[in-house]
């Protein structure tokens, strides 16, 4: 060590006045941006919502003021033992049900068939996605139009093969479900086509050449590198269709109002006429917080597979 060293002293830096009234101001301007947001998700989205659950225990009504009396857990137990909300429970399942398999494997396959076209993509990626930004009251009357019995399309369609008197679609208990879900696999298809397709793209050509040069075919390739690196797009997938189907409303309600019968009433439709119709807003309340936890443990289940498939990788 050189003797100009020993004893030196560290140097010590000094702020300027005018930069110590900054500090802490990009954190202030990012609470202001923030701002705006969590005022409108305050009082639009999470003070409903704590609303909601204290006022289902409470026999609350849209005709008069207040949350009325504490009635305790009196509303679950109607709802527990209320056929109509069981029945209205099945529907959305069964609508679920009739949905999110078609939705996730059509929007699958056409987005491999699309992303294997060496021209024509952009119009492709059109054509599946322009329904999606259509409005569901826009949506809803097509379909209505078409399932029109008589003089609908698909009418006309059944009296080119024959059938005397086409059967109603949305008129026939059995069927209108189905015509629902028909409606809404056109209507959404394009959004996870589009999730699929950016998937896709994220994939190395490399390995699709490498596996070619193997002899791997076009099936092969996409059992073995296509599906299993698709893995995570795939659960985001379905876990946000099944929360859609969940919350399956503005098509039963344009198309059907529930009907013929109570054939379509899903829970929001159930809830919407128990709240609104009824004037039952605190068993309206329960009915919601019930559906709200069936949507919370699917999340939770999504993500703990989630987890699970990152250990594993």
């Amino acid at each position: 060590m050189s003797a100009h060293t020993v004893g030196a002293q560290p140097a010590v830096t000094t702020v300027p006045s005018g930069d110590q009234g900054q500090v802490g101001g990009p954190q202030r301007s990012a609470w202001l941006f923030i701002a705006p947001f969590g005022f409108f998700y305050l009082c639009f989205l999470l003070g409903p919502s704590i609303y909601m659950f204290v006022a289902s225990f409470f026999d609350t009504s849209i005709v008069k003021t207040g949350l009325g009396d504490f009635i305790g857990l009196e509303n679950y137990s109607a709802l527990v033992q209320s056929k109509d909300f069981w029945s209205s429970m099945w529907h959305t399942l069964q609508f679920t049900i009739y949905t999110v398999p078609p939705l996730v494997i059509l929007s699958f396959v056409f987005a491999v068939l699309a992303n294997r076209m060496p021209r024509g993509s952009t119009f492709w990626r059109l054509a599946f996605f322009t329904p999606y930004i259509l409005p569901s009251a826009a949506i809803s009357l097509i379909w209505v139009f078409i399932f029109t019995a008589d003089t609908g399309l698909w009418a006309t369609v059944q009296k080119w093969f024959g059938a005397d008197a086409p059967t109603p679609v949305l008129g026939t208990p059995s069927l209108a479900m189905v015509g629902i879900a028909v409606a809404t696999i056109w209507w959404t298809i394009g959004f996870n086509f589009i999730l699929y397709l950016a998937g896709l793209q994220d994939i190395p050509r490399e390995l699709y050449e490498a596996a070619a040069i193997d002899g791997a075919t076009p099936w092969q390739q996409i059992r073995h590198l296509t599906i299993p690196l698709l893995s995570r797009t795939t659960t985001l997938v379905l876990l946000l269709q099944i929360i859609a189907s969940l919350k399956i409303f503005d098509q039963v309600y344009l198309m059907t109002g529930g009907g013929p019968g109570t054939s379509t009433e899903t829970a929001l439709v159930f809830i919407t006429k128990t709240g609104f119709t009824d004037y039952r807003i605190g068993a309206a309340a329960a009915a919601s917080f019930l559906l709200f936890v069936v949507i919370v443990t699917i999340a939770v289940i999504r993500q703990l597979v989630e987890r699970a498939q990152q250990k594993g990788a």
